[in-house]
């Protein structure tokens, strides 16, 4: 899977202004449906709180990656913020949160939500690319860096 395929410029913001977790939920989930990938606001960001409970999804290293299953959402769909100045997010290390890849899938197909998973966890093991992508000035930057990793 390649997680660009997922992503185009409406669904990518370099400025995110929310300076904690709920409002970065919140302003994410605002471009998807913005971009017509979401038509059930509220679903979606009851999904993404419920898993947020379980635990944080702020994995580390400057990077989050909520995520939830709703009904309303008909395939996998995802968006990517970046923030200059940082989350709080309860991160696992303290840290703020830089990178935030959200991802948001249909309760009964859990497979392509696995796989991007997977690809982002692949994707900021390699050297150099969250620093440049938390550096980049436009989402096309973003996409571009995506790309040539991908």
């Amino acid at each position: 899977m390649r997680l660009r395929d997922l992503l185009d410029e409406s669904v990518v913001k370099v400025d995110l202004k929310g300076l904690e977790k709920e409002e970065c939920f919140e302003e994410m989930i605002d471009l998807l449906v913005r971009a017509g990938r979401l038509s059930d606001r509220a679903g979606a960001l009851e999904a993404v709180r419920q898993r947020e409970a379980q635990g944080t999804t702020g994995i580390g290293q400057g990077v989050a990656i909520p995520h939830g299953k709703h009904p309303s959402v008909p395939a996998l769909t995802a968006a990517l913020g970046v923030s200059k100045s940082g989350i709080a997010f309860d991160s696992i290390d303290g840290a703020k949160v830089h990178l935030v890849f959200l991802l948001l899938a249909r309760n009964d197909d859990p497979g392509p939500h696995v796989r991007a998973l997977a690809e982002i966890a692949r994707l900021i093991q390699t050297p150099g690319l969250y620093r440049k992508m938390a550096g980049a000035r436009s989402a096309k930057e973003v996409l571009d860096l995506l790309d040539a990793e991908e």
